[in-house]
């Protein structure tokens, strides 16, 4: 119940192990090397120690994604091979995704449960209730690792919990909540969000379907993005046209659509990154510049701001990466240089107020400038890797010809054949159909432009006018 505390580190090397393709991603063969090799020689999943089934599956991401670079024939980031390699981090995570399974079991709707002891199973205390994005964001990891092994069992239990996750959507606003209870599917947390408890499920179902191109993913996402557009969207229609309040994603209740409070997360943040994936661009840059102006007077992202008050309502900044990693994705889309300046902000903002003797320390508050004593492991796997990418044209994730992917905690994936047909049909259809995806199906619903679409005049103006963007300042209080 703790906000700022995250009880669930594993004791098993986490920032070790997901810092591992950042090194690869910054072409740091030899250190990447170095600790893929301590990796292998220290770390053991047969602990004493009860998880997240969600953070222990980031971990199950990062081996997958350290094993793929290195067993690459390419080696688009230079020589990541290891030798006398034998899958080491394949059989880790293979390991580590057998003693999440009893989350999985004793359930009534396949939803799991959120803890699980690495060496005894699902804790007899255990909670009966779990957030949408906790249970419903393991697909990509456990169908990779189920692709990999050729054994169906680990994609088939994730799969099974989005589906009921979804079968448990409101019928009148087809909205989900953010808290669940396993046993009986009834919805304890009736909150619908695109921040913390839910933003992760529906990055996956798109995710999900860019990997594996089942198109049962896909048609869940445009309906969810759909409802989203229906019922979260508050302010103008149009981004960079006409009158009226900024576009604003809210917080409502799920079988109403009424709003149920006026703060928004920085977890939201990531948003516009997943606008940008669906071909939504307009919309993402005017929900990227709110939260920029948030950070413009900060320093830093409040864990949660308050919109109506127009001040923080939790202080604290733990390091996150979600508007980093919208930024990076709108560059990319976009090529606007005003995203670099953007990103010089937030570098600098990072150097300022959060550099400690050894690495980087959580904010306790945003406004003071107090630092705790913590440092994310996501800093290193996702903030410093979008920053990194950002900045760097040349790197192989843009420029080998592969087509990379990131998992929720940023670890890179190669969208690969592979992954696309699976050996198994008793859990996927089999069939062309279903196993290819089309890219002409991959478009928002409801959306308002098209990443071929930005014209190249625009490229180089600010991505929303100026008047639109002193809106923004207005609502956040810089001006």
């Amino acid at each position: 119940s703790n906000l700022n505390i995250n009880d669930v580190l594993g004791n098993y090397s986490l920032t070790l192990i997901d810092a591992l393709d950042t090194l690869a991603v910054m072409g740091n063969s030899s250190e990447f090397q170095k600790a893929v090799k301590l990796v292998i020689d220290t770390v053991s999943f047969d602990k004493d120690s009860t998880v997240q089934v969600f953070e222990a599956t980031i971990v199950l991401g990062s081996l997958l994604s350290a094993h793929i670079i290195i067993t690459d024939t390419k080696q688009p980031f230079g020589d990541m091979t290891i030798k006398d390699y034998d899958n080491e981090l394949l059989h880790l995570a293979h390991d580590l995704a057998v003693r999440l399974l009893p989350a999985f079991e004793n359930t009534k709707t396949g939803i799991p449960y959120p803890r699980v002891n690495l060496k005894k199973g699902v804790p007899p205390d255990s909670h009966n209730e779990t957030c949408t994005a906790g249970a419903g964001s393991l697909l990509v990891e456990f169908g990779i690792l189920s692709r990999l092994l050729g054994d169906s069992t680990f994609e088939w239990v994730a799969r099974r919990a989005v589906k009921a996750l979804w079968s448990l959507r409101s019928n009148n606003t087809g909205l989900l909540g953010n808290v669940v209870n396993i046993q009986t599917g009834h919805w304890v947390g009736k909150q619908s969000g695109l921040g913390a408890g839910s933003d992760s499920f529906y990055e996956y179902l798109l995710k999900s379907y860019i990997l594996f191109g089942e198109k049962e993913d896909l048609d869940m996402f445009n309906s969810a993005y759909q409802n989203i557009q229906n019922h979260l969207r508050r302010g103008r229609e149009a981004c960079n046209e006409g009158e009226g309040d900024p576009p604003l994603y809210v917080n409502v209740n799920m079988y109403t659509g009424q709003l149920m409070n006026t703060w928004i997360d920085s977890l939201q943040a990531f948003f516009p990154g997943l606008q940008v994936l669906i071909g939504d661009v307009e919309d993402a840059i005017c929900l990227h510049a709110f939260y920029y102006a948030i950070w413009k007077r900060y320093g830093a992202l409040p864990e949660r701001y308050n919109w109506q008050l127009q001040a923080p309502d939790v202080p604290f900044y733990p390091l996150r990466p979600e508007l980093v990693e919208s930024t990076y994705l709108l560059y990319q889309a976009t090529k606007n240089p005003f995203y670099l300046h953007v990103g010089m902000d937030i570098l600098q903002s990072l150097e300022k107020y959060t550099k400690a003797k050894c690495g980087y320390a959580t904010l306790h508050h945003v406004v003071e400038k107090t630092k705790e004593d913590r440092m994310e492991s996501f800093f290193l796997s996702e903030t410093c890797k979008y920053l990194y990418l950002l900045f760097d044209e040349e790197n192989p994730v843009h420029r080998s010809g592969n087509k990379f992917m990131f998992t929720t905690e940023g670890h890179v994936v190669s969208v690969d054949e592979r992954f696309r047909s699976s050996l198994w049909e008793d859990i996927l259809p089999a069939g062309e159909d279903s196993l290819k995806a089309k890219p002409s199906e991959l478009k928002a619903a409801n959306f308002s432009s098209n990443c071929n679409r930005v014209p190249d005049e625009r490229r180089y103006l600010l991505p929303l006018k100026s008047n639109y963007m002193r809106q923004i300042d207005r609502m956040v209080g810089l001006i």
